[in-house]
């Protein structure tokens, strides 16, 4: 009996050996890294809402959109923001995003800028495959989110824009006639946003906001691609907030859309 308990376990010893080792499953690639620089606030285990803030020219737009982004991930649950500098913008802080910056004439919402931006929120979206993507833009932020939306289908689930030159031939126009030592009357290259509302998904939400009393982006700009997207059917929440500027950003009312539009677009999931 001694001796065939010890046969049986030379045996299984030899059949062990012959198995060699199991090598690990080998780790998953990381996901590659933004092209763009991106600050991100808040944190969550099963992200259900990725945020991404598009800023306006100034510096202190970006700060506000740095702002944005962080309260906004504190007040939507399950969420994460990010403020993505546009290329060739850096912040106070002395991080920049590369490419050209353009002059401040609506002349850089480009091609070739929509492409790398999207590049980026895709890779976003690649790091949170569970989340509902809202572009919140402001001013020529705005601008490119509502190109993105047009162009780029299926990147983004919905879009905040904010103080928004949507009908970019006649915005450029009507700066002209207020600062005419700028070559806002120069031909570019900058796709407008009201030609490429055709391409917007009938899925998408969107939620556009303006101050009544705007004088760089009067109402009329917004007013005119809330009316393209509601004639394609497009869920559009348009406000115009009583007494105010340009500087909206901050206002409660651009954070109670954005709420708005992720609760409503985590009930679809």
């Amino acid at each position: 009996m001694r001796s065939s308990l010890l046969a049986a376990l030379a045996l299984a010893l030899t059949l062990t050996g012959c198995m060699g080792t199991v090598a690990p499953a080998p780790a998953p690639p990381a996901p590659p890294a933004p092209k763009l620089h991106v600050e991100t606030f808040g944190q969550s285990a099963s992200v259900r809402t990725l945020v991404v803030v598009l800023h306006a020219g100034e510096p202190a737009r970006i700060e506000a959109a740095y702002g944005f982004a962080r309260g906004a991930a504190a007040a939507i649950p399950n969420s994460v923001a990010v403020a993505l500098l546009r290329p060739g913008f850096s912040d106070s802080r002395g991080k920049a995003s590369p490419g050209q910056q353009g002059l401040g004439t609506g002349d850089n919402y480009t091609q070739p800028v929509l492409d790398v931006v999207a590049e980026t929120i895709a890779t976003l979206r690649q790091r949170h495959p569970q989340a509902h993507v809202i572009l919140v833009g402001d001013r020529g932020g705005a601008a490119i989110a509502a190109d993105i939306a047009g162009l780029k289908q299926g990147l983004a689930d919905g879009i905040v824009l904010v103080s928004c030159p949507c009908a970019l031939p006649e915005w450029r126009a009507y700066r002209a006639t207020r600062d005419a030592a700028r070559p806002w009357k120069a031909p570019v290259a900058s796709l407008d946003p009201l030609r490429s509302a055709g391409g917007v998904m009938p899925g998408l939400k969107a939620a556009i906001l303006v101050g009544a009393d705007d004088q760089n982006t009067p109402v009329r700009f917004s007013r005119s691609y809330a009316e393209a997207l509601a004639l394609r059917g497009i869920d559009t929440d348009y406000r115009i907030l009583p007494g105010k500027g340009e500087a909206i950003l901050g206002e409660p009312d651009v954070l109670a859309a954005t709420q708005r539009m992720a609760q409503a677009l985590d009930g679809n999931h």
